[in-house]
């Protein structure tokens, strides 16, 4: 191997490692930029046709982890009224399912209404995706009034 195609090499090698670093520091900056945050997104609305509606206001949630940084963000996703079918239809909608899921694993805490429940008939154990009974809160609009009162940004998407 020739002086010139080893030097090629390591020059390539060097750049590949200056690009790694350069996209961690971008990261890095986008997270000082931000710093920490707590959220509170609130949905009350229908999710539309093949759920598009929650799907996106989903994908809002996952963007905003993706700029801020998921250790630098803490995030609830408070739902009543028709914002309560997201988690109805999500027993039945697996691509549905798996953003909700996704989102759980990146510490997202879905809140549910009671007022909702107990006005529509509606079992968190059997008609809910993945429901406790922790995170049922009394009423929806009450909690995210609390939770404002505690700090978190409020976001209707």
């Amino acid at each position: 191997m020739t002086i010139l195609k080893r030097m090629r090499g390591v020059l390539a090698a060097g750049f590949a490692v200056l690009t790694l670093l350069a996209a961690g520091s971008a990261a890095a900056q986008d997270s000082d930029r931000y710093g920490q945050q707590k959220v509170v997104y609130h949905i009350n609305g229908n999710g539309g046709e093949d759920d598009k509606a929650y799907r996106g206001a989903l994908r809002n949630v996952q963007n905003h982890i993706n700029a801020v940084g998921r250790d630098n963000i803490e995030v609830k996703v408070v739902l009543h009224g028709n914002g309560v079918g997201l988690l109805q239809n999500a027993m039945e909608n697996e691509p549905l399912q798996m953003d909700v899921t996704s989102l759980r694993g990146q510490n997202v805490v879905f809140l549910v209404c009671n007022n909702t429940l107990t006005g529509r008939d509606i079992s968190y154990e059997e008609d809910l995706f993945e429901v406790f009974e922790d995170q049922i809160v009394p009423s929806g609009v009450a909690e995210l009034s609390y939770l404002q009162g505690q700090g978190y940004t409020y976001v209707k998407p």
